[in-house]
Protein backbone atom coordinates (compact mmCIF):
# COMPACT_ATOMS: atom_id res chain seq x y z
CA UNK A 1 0.00 0.00 0.00
CA UNK A 2 2.75 2.31 -0.75
CA UNK A 3 0.75 4.27 -2.84
CA UNK A 4 -1.85 4.91 -0.42
CA UNK A 5 1.31 6.23 1.67
CA UNK A 6 2.69 8.46 -0.69
CA UNK A 7 -0.93 10.34 -1.17
CA UNK A 8 -1.32 10.66 2.74
CA UNK A 9 2.13 12.11 2.88
CA UNK A 10 1.66 14.38 -0.31
CA UNK A 11 -1.63 15.52 1.26
CA UNK A 12 -1.21 15.76 5.23
CA UNK A 13 -0.81 19.61 4.90
CA UNK A 14 -4.40 19.68 2.97
CA UNK A 15 -6.02 17.32 5.42
CA UNK A 16 -4.60 19.00 8.58
CA UNK A 17 -5.71 22.25 7.58
CA UNK A 18 -9.13 21.47 6.18
CA UNK A 19 -9.24 18.84 9.53
CA UNK A 20 -8.65 22.69 11.45
CA UNK A 21 -11.49 24.30 9.70
CA UNK A 22 -13.51 21.24 10.47
CA UNK A 23 -13.07 21.51 14.26
CA UNK A 24 -14.02 25.33 14.00
CA UNK A 25 -17.01 24.64 12.37
CA UNK A 26 -18.31 21.98 14.72
CA UNK A 27 -20.73 23.18 16.99
CA UNK A 28 -20.30 20.10 19.48
CA UNK A 29 -16.35 21.55 19.99
CA UNK A 30 -16.83 24.99 21.21
CA UNK A 31 -13.86 25.06 22.88
CA UNK A 32 -11.82 25.87 20.08
CA UNK A 33 -14.11 28.87 19.19
CA UNK A 34 -11.25 31.36 21.33
CA UNK A 35 -8.08 29.47 20.42
CA UNK A 36 -6.15 30.46 17.09
CA UNK A 37 -5.37 27.44 14.43
CA UNK A 38 -1.97 26.70 15.70
CA UNK A 39 -3.41 25.89 18.93
CA UNK A 40 -5.71 23.48 17.23
CA UNK A 41 -3.47 22.12 14.55
CA UNK A 42 -0.86 20.82 17.42
CA UNK A 43 0.20 17.10 17.11
CA UNK A 44 -2.23 15.71 14.20
CA UNK A 45 1.04 16.46 10.81
CA UNK A 46 3.13 14.21 13.36
CA UNK A 47 -0.11 11.59 13.39
CA UNK A 48 -0.15 11.46 9.57
CA UNK A 49 3.39 11.32 9.16
CA UNK A 50 3.62 8.21 11.48
CA UNK A 51 -0.20 6.97 9.72
CA UNK A 52 1.99 6.66 6.39
CA UNK A 53 5.01 5.08 7.26
CA UNK A 54 2.42 2.15 8.84
CA UNK A 55 0.22 2.34 5.50
CA UNK A 56 3.58 1.90 3.44
CA UNK A 57 4.72 -1.33 2.57
CA UNK A 58 8.68 -0.65 2.85
CA UNK A 59 9.09 1.40 6.02
CA UNK A 60 9.06 0.29 9.65
CA UNK A 61 6.11 2.00 11.44
CA UNK A 62 6.52 5.03 13.66
CA UNK A 63 4.15 3.78 16.39
CA UNK A 64 6.25 6.00 19.03
CA UNK A 65 5.50 9.41 17.60
CA UNK A 66 1.75 8.62 17.49
CA UNK A 67 2.16 7.65 21.14
CA UNK A 68 4.51 10.71 22.10
CA UNK A 69 2.28 13.34 20.03
CA UNK A 70 -1.25 12.04 21.11
CA UNK A 71 -0.09 12.37 25.20
CA UNK A 72 1.64 15.91 24.19
CA UNK A 73 -2.07 16.61 22.41
CA UNK A 74 -4.03 15.24 25.48
CA UNK A 75 -2.20 17.20 28.10
CA UNK A 76 -2.60 20.21 26.24
CA UNK A 77 -5.96 20.05 25.56
CA UNK A 78 -6.70 19.67 29.18
CA UNK A 79 -4.94 23.16 29.76
CA UNK A 80 -7.41 24.26 27.13
CA UNK A 81 -10.45 23.35 28.71
CA UNK A 82 -11.44 20.68 26.22
CA UNK A 83 -14.33 18.34 27.28
CA UNK A 84 -13.74 14.62 26.75
CA UNK A 85 -16.75 14.60 24.11
CA UNK A 86 -14.98 17.39 22.29
CA UNK A 87 -11.68 15.38 21.91
CA UNK A 88 -13.46 12.28 20.80
CA UNK A 89 -14.82 14.74 18.12
CA UNK A 90 -11.58 15.74 17.05
CA UNK A 91 -10.70 12.46 16.10
CA UNK A 92 -13.70 11.31 14.35
CA UNK A 93 -13.29 14.24 11.88
CA UNK A 94 -9.95 13.74 11.76
CA UNK A 95 -10.87 10.14 10.57
CA UNK A 96 -13.56 10.95 8.46
CA UNK A 97 -11.17 13.84 6.57
CA UNK A 98 -8.44 11.09 6.09
CA UNK A 99 -10.76 8.06 4.59
CA UNK A 100 -12.25 11.35 2.46
CA UNK A 101 -8.70 11.73 0.49
CA UNK A 102 -7.92 8.18 0.13
CA UNK A 103 -11.35 7.44 -1.15
CA UNK A 104 -10.53 6.90 -4.91
CA UNK A 105 -7.60 5.32 -4.84
CA UNK A 106 -9.32 2.53 -2.36
CA UNK A 107 -11.98 1.53 -4.55
CA UNK A 108 -9.30 0.57 -6.91
CA UNK A 109 -7.93 -1.81 -4.79
CA UNK A 110 -9.57 -4.85 -3.55
CA UNK A 111 -12.04 -5.91 -0.74
CA UNK A 112 -9.35 -7.38 1.24
CA UNK A 113 -6.70 -4.18 0.83
CA UNK A 114 -9.54 -1.93 1.74
CA UNK A 115 -10.50 -3.89 4.64
CA UNK A 116 -6.85 -3.85 5.89
CA UNK A 117 -6.05 -0.43 4.89
CA UNK A 118 -9.79 0.76 6.94
CA UNK A 119 -8.64 -1.11 9.67
CA UNK A 120 -4.94 0.01 9.84
CA UNK A 121 -6.00 3.86 9.66
CA UNK A 122 -8.97 2.56 12.59
CA UNK A 123 -6.04 1.67 14.44
CA UNK A 124 -4.22 4.14 14.41
CA UNK A 125 -6.32 6.53 15.23
CA UNK A 126 -7.91 4.59 17.83
CA UNK A 127 -4.34 4.17 19.42
CA UNK A 128 -3.90 8.04 19.24
CA UNK A 129 -7.06 8.44 21.20
CA UNK A 130 -6.46 6.20 23.60
CA UNK A 131 -2.86 7.59 24.19
CA UNK A 132 -4.27 11.31 24.50
CA UNK A 133 -7.34 10.22 27.02
CA UNK A 134 -4.29 8.50 28.93
CA UNK A 135 -2.46 12.23 29.33
CA UNK A 136 -5.84 14.18 29.67
CA UNK A 137 -6.81 11.87 32.58
CA UNK A 138 -3.56 12.48 34.38
CA UNK A 139 -3.66 16.28 33.46
CA UNK A 140 -6.71 16.66 34.93
CA UNK A 141 -6.60 14.01 37.71
CA UNK A 142 -3.37 16.94 38.74
CA UNK A 143 -5.50 19.63 38.61
CA UNK A 144 -7.27 18.10 40.78
CA UNK A 145 -4.69 17.36 43.41
CA UNK A 146 -3.61 20.91 42.91
CA UNK A 147 -7.31 22.36 43.75
CA UNK A 148 -6.75 19.78 46.66
CA UNK A 149 -4.07 21.38 48.25
CA UNK A 150 -5.41 24.79 48.28
CA UNK A 151 -8.63 23.99 49.33
CA UNK A 152 -6.57 22.45 52.32
CA UNK A 153 -4.65 25.38 52.72
CA UNK A 154 -7.34 27.56 53.27
CA UNK A 155 -9.21 25.48 55.52
CA UNK A 156 -7.83 27.22 58.56
CA UNK A 157 -8.63 30.37 57.47
CA UNK A 158 -11.97 29.41 56.90
CA UNK A 159 -12.61 29.43 60.42
CA UNK A 160 -11.93 32.97 60.59
CA UNK A 161 -15.19 33.53 58.95
CA UNK A 162 -17.27 33.12 62.14
CA UNK A 163 -16.69 36.84 62.51
CA UNK A 164 -18.99 37.77 59.92
CA UNK A 165 -23.11 37.98 60.57
CA UNK A 166 -24.92 34.81 60.86
CA UNK A 167 -26.96 35.43 57.81
CA UNK A 168 -24.26 35.70 55.56
CA UNK A 169 -22.51 32.42 57.33
CA UNK A 170 -25.88 30.79 56.53
CA UNK A 171 -25.95 32.09 53.11
CA UNK A 172 -22.22 30.81 52.64
CA UNK A 173 -23.05 27.60 53.84
CA UNK A 174 -25.89 27.13 51.31
CA UNK A 175 -23.53 27.95 48.43
CA UNK A 176 -20.83 25.93 49.71
CA UNK A 177 -22.98 22.45 49.98
CA UNK A 178 -24.09 22.26 46.33
CA UNK A 179 -20.42 22.24 44.96
CA UNK A 180 -19.12 20.16 47.85
CA UNK A 181 -21.63 17.78 48.04
CA UNK A 182 -20.84 17.56 44.09
CA UNK A 183 -17.33 16.74 44.20
CA UNK A 184 -17.68 14.60 47.15
CA UNK A 185 -20.09 12.09 45.27
CA UNK A 186 -18.46 12.35 42.09
CA UNK A 187 -15.36 11.46 43.71
CA UNK A 188 -16.54 8.66 44.76
CA UNK A 189 -17.94 7.28 41.79
CA UNK A 190 -14.89 7.72 39.91
CA UNK A 191 -12.82 5.92 42.47
CA UNK A 192 -15.18 2.99 42.38
CA UNK A 193 -14.89 2.87 38.93
CA UNK A 194 -11.02 2.71 39.07
CA UNK A 195 -10.95 -0.09 41.40
CA UNK A 196 -12.81 -1.92 37.99
CA UNK A 197 -10.05 -2.51 35.37
CA UNK A 198 -12.60 -3.15 32.91
CA UNK A 199 -14.14 0.34 32.55
CA UNK A 200 -10.65 2.63 33.66
CA UNK A 201 -10.31 5.88 31.30
CA UNK A 202 -13.65 5.22 29.72
CA UNK A 203 -15.27 8.55 28.24
CA UNK A 204 -17.66 8.22 31.46
CA UNK A 205 -15.05 8.12 33.98
CA UNK A 206 -13.46 11.63 31.77
CA UNK A 207 -16.72 13.45 32.27
CA UNK A 208 -16.73 12.58 36.65
CA UNK A 209 -13.43 14.01 37.10
CA UNK A 210 -14.83 16.75 35.04
CA UNK A 211 -17.15 17.38 37.19
CA UNK A 212 -14.85 17.00 40.50
CA UNK A 213 -12.70 19.80 38.71
CA UNK A 214 -15.62 22.15 37.61
CA UNK A 215 -17.36 21.67 41.25
CA UNK A 216 -13.63 22.00 43.11
CA UNK A 217 -12.91 25.47 40.70
CA UNK A 218 -16.33 26.39 41.88
CA UNK A 219 -15.68 26.39 45.68
CA UNK A 220 -12.50 27.08 45.53
CA UNK A 221 -13.18 30.39 43.47
CA UNK A 222 -16.00 31.06 46.16
CA UNK A 223 -13.76 30.28 49.20
CA UNK A 224 -10.91 32.84 47.93
CA UNK A 225 -13.72 35.95 47.22
CA UNK A 226 -15.35 34.97 51.02
CA UNK A 227 -11.76 35.52 52.07
CA UNK A 228 -11.30 38.62 50.79
CA UNK A 229 -14.44 39.49 52.21
CA UNK A 230 -13.11 38.85 55.07
CA UNK A 231 -9.76 40.09 55.02
CA UNK A 232 -11.24 43.76 54.19
CA UNK A 233 -14.01 43.33 56.80
CA UNK A 234 -10.97 42.37 59.19
CA UNK A 235 -8.73 45.56 57.84
CA UNK A 236 -6.25 43.28 57.14
CA UNK A 237 -5.92 44.15 53.75
CA UNK A 238 -3.14 46.28 52.77
CA UNK A 239 -2.20 48.04 49.75
CA UNK A 240 1.25 48.38 47.73
CA UNK A 241 1.36 51.44 45.92
CA UNK A 242 3.75 52.14 43.01
CA UNK A 243 4.07 53.56 39.75
CA UNK A 244 1.15 52.52 38.05
CA UNK A 245 0.92 52.03 33.18
CA UNK A 246 -2.78 52.34 33.09
CA UNK A 247 -2.86 51.38 29.75
CA UNK A 248 -0.71 48.34 30.16
CA UNK A 249 -3.27 47.33 33.30
CA UNK A 250 -6.11 47.79 30.23
CA UNK A 251 -4.61 45.93 28.04
CA UNK A 252 -4.20 42.73 30.09
CA UNK A 253 -7.36 42.98 31.43
CA UNK A 254 -8.47 43.25 28.12
CA UNK A 255 -6.66 40.31 27.00
CA UNK A 256 -7.37 38.12 29.78
CA UNK A 257 -11.50 38.21 28.86
CA UNK A 258 -11.45 38.45 25.21
CA UNK A 259 -11.74 34.91 25.19
CA UNK A 260 -14.54 35.09 27.47
CA UNK A 261 -16.30 37.81 25.16
CA UNK A 262 -15.44 35.54 22.13
CA UNK A 263 -16.92 32.56 23.41
CA UNK A 264 -20.53 34.71 23.92
CA UNK A 265 -20.45 36.29 20.89
CA UNK A 266 -19.81 39.87 22.65
CA UNK A 267 -17.79 42.60 20.79
CA UNK A 268 -15.26 43.61 23.48
CA UNK A 269 -14.62 47.78 23.03
CA UNK A 270 -11.76 49.70 24.81
CA UNK A 271 -11.32 52.91 25.05
CA UNK A 272 -7.64 53.96 26.55
CA UNK A 273 -7.37 57.33 24.32
CA UNK A 274 -7.88 59.67 27.49
CA UNK A 275 -6.60 57.83 29.91
CA UNK A 276 -3.89 59.01 32.47
CA UNK A 277 -0.15 57.43 31.26
CA UNK A 278 0.40 56.42 34.75
CA UNK A 279 -0.98 56.93 38.48
CA UNK A 280 0.18 56.08 42.01
CA UNK A 281 -2.28 53.02 42.82
CA UNK A 282 -1.93 49.41 43.83
CA UNK A 283 -1.43 47.81 40.13
CA UNK A 284 -3.10 44.23 41.79
CA UNK A 285 -5.87 45.84 43.53
CA UNK A 286 -6.39 47.73 40.34
CA UNK A 287 -6.53 45.13 37.55
CA UNK A 288 -8.83 43.22 39.94
CA UNK A 289 -11.53 45.43 40.08
CA UNK A 290 -11.18 45.83 36.40
CA UNK A 291 -11.39 42.13 35.98
CA UNK A 292 -14.37 41.56 38.24
CA UNK A 293 -16.37 44.37 36.31
CA UNK A 294 -15.53 43.04 32.76
CA UNK A 295 -16.14 39.67 33.57
CA UNK A 296 -19.66 40.28 35.52
CA UNK A 297 -20.57 42.77 32.24
CA UNK A 298 -19.96 39.68 30.19
CA UNK A 299 -21.60 37.09 32.35
CA UNK A 300 -25.23 38.96 32.54
CA UNK A 301 -25.04 40.41 28.61
CA UNK A 302 -26.46 38.00 26.09
CA UNK A 303 -25.66 39.66 22.98
CA UNK A 304 -23.85 43.26 21.94
CA UNK A 305 -20.83 44.47 23.51
CA UNK A 306 -19.08 45.21 26.81
CA UNK A 307 -16.90 48.37 26.38
CA UNK A 308 -14.01 49.56 29.05
CA UNK A 309 -13.57 53.63 28.73
CA UNK A 310 -11.22 55.52 30.59
CA UNK A 311 -10.63 59.22 30.84
CA UNK A 312 -8.85 61.92 32.31
CA UNK A 313 -10.72 63.91 34.96
CA UNK A 314 -10.15 67.68 36.42
CA UNK A 315 -8.47 68.17 39.72
CA UNK A 316 -6.13 65.18 40.31
CA UNK A 317 -8.87 62.58 39.44
CA UNK A 318 -9.46 59.97 36.97
CA UNK A 319 -12.50 57.32 35.71
CA UNK A 320 -13.15 54.28 34.56
CA UNK A 321 -16.42 53.20 32.86
CA UNK A 322 -17.39 49.48 32.37
CA UNK A 323 -20.83 49.27 30.03
CA UNK A 324 -22.39 46.68 28.62
CA UNK A 325 -25.50 45.88 26.79
CA UNK A 326 -27.27 43.08 29.18
CA UNK A 327 -30.63 42.62 30.93
CA UNK A 328 -30.05 45.54 32.95
CA UNK A 329 -30.74 45.94 37.00
CA UNK A 330 -33.86 47.06 38.08
CA UNK A 331 -34.75 50.47 40.24
CA UNK A 332 -35.58 48.68 43.04
CA UNK A 333 -32.01 46.56 43.09
CA UNK A 334 -29.92 49.03 42.68
CA UNK A 335 -29.42 50.10 45.96
CA UNK A 336 -28.26 46.17 46.87
CA UNK A 337 -26.01 45.68 44.17
CA UNK A 338 -22.90 46.05 46.36
CA UNK A 339 -24.21 43.82 49.07
CA UNK A 340 -22.29 40.67 49.61
CA UNK A 341 -24.14 37.61 48.29
CA UNK A 342 -26.95 39.54 45.82
CA UNK A 343 -27.29 38.55 42.41
CA UNK A 344 -29.66 39.90 39.79
CA UNK A 345 -30.58 36.94 37.91
CA UNK A 346 -32.26 36.23 34.84
CA UNK A 347 -36.17 34.94 36.01
CA UNK A 348 -35.61 31.71 34.23
CA UNK A 349 -32.61 31.10 36.85
CA UNK A 350 -32.83 30.02 40.37
CA UNK A 351 -28.71 31.19 40.54
CA UNK A 352 -26.18 32.08 38.54
CA UNK A 353 -23.49 29.92 37.09
CA UNK A 354 -19.95 30.33 37.75
CA UNK A 355 -21.22 33.37 40.03
CA UNK A 356 -20.59 33.79 43.99
CA UNK A 357 -22.23 36.65 44.34
CA UNK A 358 -19.23 38.32 45.82
CA UNK A 359 -17.64 40.03 42.88
CA UNK A 360 -19.86 43.46 43.36
CA UNK A 361 -19.16 43.36 46.96
CA UNK A 362 -15.24 42.85 46.55
CA UNK A 363 -15.30 45.46 43.89
CA UNK A 364 -17.32 48.23 45.91
CA UNK A 365 -14.40 47.24 48.84
CA UNK A 366 -11.34 47.63 46.47
CA UNK A 367 -12.64 51.15 45.43
CA UNK A 368 -13.16 52.51 49.06
CA UNK A 369 -9.49 51.01 49.84
CA UNK A 370 -8.19 53.03 47.17
CA UNK A 371 -9.60 55.65 47.82
CA UNK A 372 -12.28 56.08 45.12
CA UNK A 373 -16.29 56.11 44.36
CA UNK A 374 -18.42 53.92 42.28
CA UNK A 375 -21.46 54.36 41.10
CA UNK A 376 -23.87 52.78 38.84
CA UNK A 377 -26.50 53.49 36.20
CA UNK A 378 -28.55 50.82 34.43
CA UNK A 379 -31.94 50.30 32.81
CA UNK A 380 -33.70 46.70 32.36
CA UNK A 381 -33.44 45.54 28.79
CA UNK A 382 -31.06 48.02 28.02
CA UNK A 383 -27.27 47.44 29.65
CA UNK A 384 -25.94 48.86 32.81
CA UNK A 385 -22.74 50.99 33.59
CA UNK A 386 -20.64 50.53 36.50
CA UNK A 387 -18.34 54.15 36.82
CA UNK A 388 -15.11 53.74 39.34
CA UNK A 389 -13.86 57.19 39.97
CA UNK A 390 -10.00 57.20 41.78
CA UNK A 391 -7.60 59.94 42.50
CA UNK A 392 -4.56 60.10 40.69
CA UNK A 393 -2.19 59.52 43.67
CA UNK A 394 -3.01 57.83 46.69
CA UNK A 395 -1.78 59.62 49.84
CA UNK A 396 -1.33 57.22 52.86
CA UNK A 397 -1.71 59.17 56.44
Amino acid sequence: MSDLSQLLTERSHIITEEWVEAVFQDQQIKSADPLLPTAIRDHIPYILAALATVLADTQESDISTIIQASLKHGALRAEQGFDPTEIAREYHLLRAKILQVLQVPLLERTAEEVLRAVSLINAVVDGAIAQCFKSYVGERLHELEKLRGQLLLTHQELDRLVQSNQENLSVLAHELKTPLTSIIGYSELFLRQQRQPAVRDTLHSLEHIERVVRNSRQLLRLINDTLEMSRYEAGQMTLRLESTDVRGILQTVAEVIQPLATANNLKLVLDDERAPDRVMTDPFRLQQILMNLASNAIRYTEAGSVTIQTRLLSDGWWSIAVSDTGIGIAPNDQPHIFEPFFQVLPSALDRLPNSTGLGLAIVARMVKLLQGEISLTSEVGVGSTFTVVLPLEITIA
